[in-house]
């Protein structure tokens, strides 16, 4: 015979809803009970046997449905009460199996309080809900809502307690910066809509701030949410508590076998006793992983029974391998086809150096750079001794030239810094004779990043700049001093939607006697991929009987818009750009050239790949930019 049994909802009120935890919860009662369906025993059931006798498809039976469930709501709480509703799971659980009267009634009853459940969870306590029944084969039920007005945030009223309150309150300027951002960036503000999970969101909010400015126990003491119905507004109020502040103790280091734990420490850059922030963490991990010592490197606090003021830093690292050879191959209009090889040895000698060899050939340009430094030092700083070797051939010149140099470096998240003593000589071989310079310089470089990413950068800035001087010799020439200056600004900024802009402005200039040469890496030219596209690599420059050479000024600069071709493909993206400027021997003789195209990206997880068609006004032809490059 058919077993029945019964399992009944419980009974929600709209009442205004008060305190928080159990009060917002009480809607999810209904969606959890719809679990235990299947075990209230709410369809009628057949025996096994009856069910064989019949001979029945039980795979077409299941596919049966009981009941026709539609809702009528705005927006999306059409979709939310059509997946939630006890009524939208009968057919599911039912498996074909015909629904009993009583049950189907309890249903339908149970439905409009479950409605109203769910709808306050989007701030909507005094909804009109309405349940028909229908007939039909199956019969139809059509759950018709008028929402009402939404509940907006009408009070907010928080405090912060513990030992952040009491340092705050004692002057610790720190201490009032954190105990004001619980304020300031609460997310549920006076006017905002008041829903479940906004509300959710915005105490998780707070406390993963606090813990993120080293209150790493920071939790609400108590939270509450009362709601008015009769004037749809909710006050919130709440007391979280910070906990005490934790500081960094010793810093312990896992998996190391060849390097050292000092380099470890000198990367970290922070000393013992300092808050032990997120941010403090995440870019000591993050400096880990670009060292080039490491796999992978995880960088955790240990709070567990430990003393906040000196708290263990737990530091996992896999090492790399102590050498490392890297093959690539690679397409640039403007060097044409590439090949690459570098070698880097993390543990040259038995010593805590880097050595770094890099080869490039490709069809009108050779290079060899090398460097030998130290690992990283305390302050971030890396001392090292560099050299290079390269052939550059243009339609009208051979450039060839070396360098050693000797210097000091910083690499920080976001300045990068290089002081150098350098000695070079350059040659150059043209249809004017044979060009020799020799100079020995001292340099300062600097790039300051301020970019949402440093790879595919969609907003901020990145300032180059470069001062240098000393004394060169010119054959033919004569020698002397010189100054050499060089500064770049790259721009990228969103706008109008889903638009991005990016510009650059570069400028340059060599302070020398007209009879003095320097080496033609200290000079400038233009024209290129990445300078004034619609012209040829270093065209844009001196010319003396039609032969190419270095200007002693630089002005270029670029504009392009640019923004993805398809929502299924958000990485391609379509370009149009401007760009002007060319290299000079002096600001009398500048005329900018122009260029203005159009061009395709794919923004890789290597970086953009770039496919430009440019027009130079000067030479009225067409020419095509490509740079993409793969390493394997």
């Amino acid at each position: 015979m058919p077993v029945e049994r019964c399992c009944f909802l419980p009974a929600l009120s709209t009442a205004p809803l008060e305190a928080t935890p159990v009060a917002s919860g009480i809607w999810l009662l209904c969606v959890v009970s719809v679990l235990s369906l299947g075990g209230c025993g709410i369809f009628k059931k057949e025996t096994a046997d009856t069910s064989q006798e019949a001979g029945g498809d039980k795979t077409a039976t299941s596919s049966m449905p009981v009941l026709e469930l539609k809702v009528a709501a705005p927006g999306p709480l059409d979709d939310l009460l059509a997946k939630n509703l006890d009524l939208a799971q009968v057919n599911r659980l039912a498996r074909g199996e015909p629904l009993q009267e009583g049950e189907f009634e309890r249903l339908l009853n149970a439905a409009p309080a479950q409605a109203r459940a769910l709808l306050q969870t989007k701030g909507f306590f005094n909804p009109e809900v309405k349940v028909e029944r229908e007939p039909g084969d199956p019969p139809l039920v059509l759950v018709t809502v008028d929402p009402g007005p939404i509940t907006v945030v009408g009070s907010v009223d928080l405090e912060v307690e513990g030992p952040l309150r009491d340092a705050a309150d004692a002057g610790d300027t720190r201490a009032k910066r954190v105990a004001s951002d619980v304020l300031s960036k609460w997310r549920l503000t006076r006017g905002t809509p008041f829903e479940a999970s906004a509300w959710s969101s915005a105490k998780s909010g707070v406390t993963a701030r606090m813990r993120a400015d080293a209150y790493v126990l920071a939790d609400w003491e108590r939270t509450q949410a009362r709601v008015d119905a009769s004037t749809q507004s909710a006050a919130l109020s709440g007391t979280v508590a910070s906990g005490p502040l934790f500081r960094t103790g010793e810093i312990q280091v896992d998996g190391l076998d060849r390097q050292d734990v000092q380099t470890v420490r000198n990367i970290a850059d922070f000393p013992s006793g300092v808050p032990a922030t997120e941010t403090l963490l995440l870019d000591f991990q993050e400096r880990l992983q670009k060292s080039g010592l490491f796999t992978s490197a995880v960088v955790t606090l240990k709070p567990e029974d430990a003393d906040p003021l000196a708290t263990p830093v737990s530091v996992r690292v896999a090492e790399q391998k102590v050498q490392e050879a890297t093959v690539g191959i690679g397409y640039s209009a403007n060097l044409g086809v590439r090949g690459t090889l570098e070698h880097v040895h993390t543990r040259p000698f038995g010593y805590p150096f880097i050595l770094r060899n890099r080869f490039e050939i490709a069809q009108v340009e050779q290079r060899w750079d090398g460097e030998l430094s130290t690992q990283t030092l305390p302050g971030l700083y890396r001392n090292l001794i560099g050299w290079g070797y390269s052939r550059v051939e243009s339609d009208t010149d051979v450039v060839t030239s070396g360098r050693v140099r000797a210097g000091r470096a910083q690499e920080t998240k976001r300045i990068s810094r290089l002081g150098f003593l350098e000695a070079e000589r350059s040659i150059t071989t043209s249809a004017l004779g044979r060009q020799t310079s020799d100079a020995v310089s001292a340099h300062y470089h600097g790039i300051w990043r301020k970019v949402d990413d440093q790879l595919l950068p969609t907003d901020g800035r990145v300032w180059t700049g470069q001062l240098g001087g000393g004394y060169a010799t010119s054959n033919p020439g004569d020698k002397g001093p010189f100054i050499r200056a060089y500064a770049k600004l790259d721009a990228f900024k969103p706008f109008a939607g889903n638009w991005f802009f990016q510009g650059r402005l570069e400028a340059g200039q060599v302070f020398v006697r007209d009879d003095v040469i320097v080496p033609e890496s200290m000079r400038f030219r233009a024209g290129g991929d990445n300078s004034v596209r619609g012209y040829g690599y270093r065209k844009l420059t001196p010319q003396i009987n039609g032969v190419d050479t270095g200007g002693k000024v630089l002005l270029t600069a670029s504009a392009e818009v640019a923004r993805p071709i398809l929502a299924s493909i958000p990485e391609l993206w379509g370009a149009a750009f401007l760009d002007v400027g060319r290299a000079a021997d002096n600001w009398g003789d500048y005329k900018p050239a122009i260029g203005v195209g159009v061009g395709v990206r794919f923004r890789s997880p290597v970086g953009p790949l770039k496919l430009d068609l440019a027009y130079g006004e000067e030479t009225q032809q067409f020419r095509i930019h490509l740079t993409v490059g793969v390493a394997f």
